[in-house]
């Protein structure tokens, strides 16, 4: 049964593309990251579009791993007739996005093959193929794929086939190109140049993470994700460069995260600030200042890589899903809930922009201010919360809690750095949130604060209280609601959600994996009671569910001990930088 965490991720700042252990390259939108797969083999099989380099027979070993603080990737195929070397790696855009897969000879000499199965439109569409210039041509709509290699090459049963030896110290390359069908070929690349200027763009940015930690290579790691993760011409950060990988083999929680979540990428920002990167904060705050531009009561979750706002789902009924599991979707209807925590998150982000040295625009306050009116009465609204149920719209806690620090942060805003607005309303507001939240969001029974009002549920989101400001870490209501997650949400030490049951708070089948945002979320609150030794014991756990190329799904099974959900997940990777950072600086017991 293939595994998620078989996969790694290439990226050009522009899209994500994922490729096998076996070097297969299973998924690859061109040219974003929600425009139309041209391999989904991910969610169905080779004829549904793939890339694979590999040996003819099968290697005695194959390993791999990128190179030092870079997404390139190496995997090194050894057995008793040679050893070989692929280099996988995609150069920050230019014009044309380009796959890049060197083919070294390490010793001996190794019969390789390489096989390139197009098809456009999540695998729906064959096109024509023919040969101009020396290059490989396919065609089809407004899609066009250019291969250049020095390799011979040839047509198969639709698929561009290509067998050749590699020798010791020989090196072969593949260079794979998309373009509108309707524009001229694109002038071709030199693979080496590309190379090494790829490498020196990671480790560039890698460098200015400020981290000096005991876990700086973890969080730079995380780091290249998130920077992956980031459409650069727009500045909007996508969940993830995948959809529909279930939470749960076999089940229906099989989402499209190639989108731009407020929440998701508000926290990203926030991770980004405490290392270093202020330049991708500037960049993500004229992205959130375009999107959300217009009637606040209106505000959407989340919008597309450019701003758009029309996120239709519909199913692909011809694409199996990943290990069977349907259905395969495309857009997200979650577009049009309301959730009240994303105000609180766009007015955190914005404060700790500020506070990081970021310039004081009119615009972006005269929107916060815009959104904050809007607030002020509908923090008391219903609604679907961080989770995005698709059931019944409830009070949940955590929204509640996140319409107080939207109002906390304004009023920090407006002490610190001279934002002016009605600071006497929204601190009445501020204390009645509070007071309604701590009223009525726990209960005596479970001597906890529960998902949402009037509920015995238990929800780890509530892990976030002390984290943003909303209660002390020891305050002993939080310490009992902590005690009653562990015992209640946790299983082989990691913690899910809430209880996801047939017919529960989400509308949705049962089924679904531990959430390892959650379990990171833990790591920090333990660190900020004072509990490192057991702190760091869960991190470490958490790190070692990383796949052999340091990445992270949404989800883990810890029961069947692999991941579930997109991958890479920038929630994840994120919340794995703070808990991270938040062990960095102890505190005292």
């Amino acid at each position: 049964m293939p595994r998620i965490e078989d996969y790694a991720l290439l990226g050009d700042l522009q899209t994500g593309v994922l490729v096998h252990r076996n070097g297969s390259i299973d998924w690859c939108c061109f040219p974003r990251f929600d425009s139309g797969a041209c391999f989904s083999a991910i969610l169905g099989g080779p004829d549904n579009g793939r890339w694979l380099i590999a040996p003819v027979s099968a290697p005695d070993s194959s390993t791999r791993a990128y190179r030092h603080d870079t997404l390139i990737l190496e995997t090194i195929h050894e057995s008793s007739e040679g050893g070989v070397r692929v280099i996988d790696f995609m150069p920050p855009r230019g014009k044309a996005p380009d796959i890049v897969r060197i083919v070294e000879g390490l010793h001996g000499s190794v019969r390789m093959t390489s096989e390139l199965v197009v098809r456009f439109d999540y695998g729906k569409v064959v096109p024509w193929v023919r040969r101009v210039d020396g290059a490989r041509i396919a065609v089809a709509g407004p899609d066009a794929m250019c291969l250049r290699t020095s390799a011979e090459v040839h047509g198969q049963d639709m698929t561009t086939v290509s067998e050749f030896v590699v020798e010791g110290g020989e090196r072969v390359p593949f260079v794979l190109t998309w373009y509108p069908s309707h524009e001229t070929l694109p002038q071709p690349i030199e693979p080496d140049v590309a190379l090494a200027e790829t490498e020196t763009y990671w480790r560039d940015w890698v460098n200015h993470c400020h981290s000096e930690g005991a876990y700086r290579e973890q969080i730079q790691q995380s780091l290249l994700v998130l920077k992956a993760l980031t459409h650069g011409p727009t500045g909007g950060i996508v969940a993830a460069p995948t959809t529909s990988l279930p939470e749960w083999i076999g089940g229906v929680r099989n989402w499209d995260y190639r989108f731009c979540w407020l929440r998701d990428a508000s926290l990203t920002l926030l991770s980004m600030l405490r290392v270093g990167y202020r330049e991708e904060a500037v960049a993500w705050r004229e992205w959130l200042l375009r999107a959300i531009a217009g009637d606040p009561a209106e505000i959407q979750i989340m919008y597309g890589i450019g701003g758009e706002r029309r996120l239709l789902e519909r199913e692909l009924d011809w694409l199996p899903g990943f290990s069977d599991s349907e259905p395969v979707r495309v857009g997200n209807a979650a577009s049009n809930q309301l959730q009240l925590d994303v105000y609180g998150e766009v007015l955190d982000a914005e404060y700790h922009t500020l506070l990081h040295g970021g310039s004081q625009s009119h615009f972006a306050w005269a929107l916060m201010r815009h959104l904050l009116a809007w607030l002020e009465d509908g923090w008391r609204k219903k609604d679907a919360g961080i989770w995005e149920v698709r059931g019944p719209t409830r009070h949940f806690t955590h929204s509640k809690v996140m319409a107080w620090v939207a109002f906390d942060r304004a009023i920090r805003m407006h002490e610190e750095f001279g934002c002016e607005g009605p600071v006497g309303r929204w601190r009445e507001i501020r204390d009645e949130i509070k007071s309604e939240v701590l009223a009525s969001a726990w209960s005596e029974r479970k001597q906890a604060f529960t998902q949402s009002y009037g509920s015995e549920e238990l929800d780890a989101s509530l892990l976030l209280l002390p984290i943003v400001g909303f209660l002390a870490a020891n305050d002993p209501r939080f310490v009992s609601t902590v005690a009653a997650i562990r015992r209640e949400l946790s299983v082989d030490g990691l913690l899910y959600r809430y209880h996801a049951d047939e017919g529960g708070v989400d509308g949705l089948p049962a089924g679904e994996g531990a959430f390892l945002a959650c379990s990171f979320w833990l790591v920090e609150v333990l660190a900020m009671q004072g509990e490192q030794d057991e702190a760091e014991a869960l991190f470490d756990r958490l790190l070692s569910l990383r796949n052999d190329v340091g990445l992270l799904a949404e989800e883990y099974d810890p029961i069947a001990k692999r991941q579930l959900g997109n991958f890479p997940q920038a929630f994840t990777h994120l919340s794995l930088i703070t808990a991270a950072l938040a062990l960095e600086t102890p505190q005292p017991r």
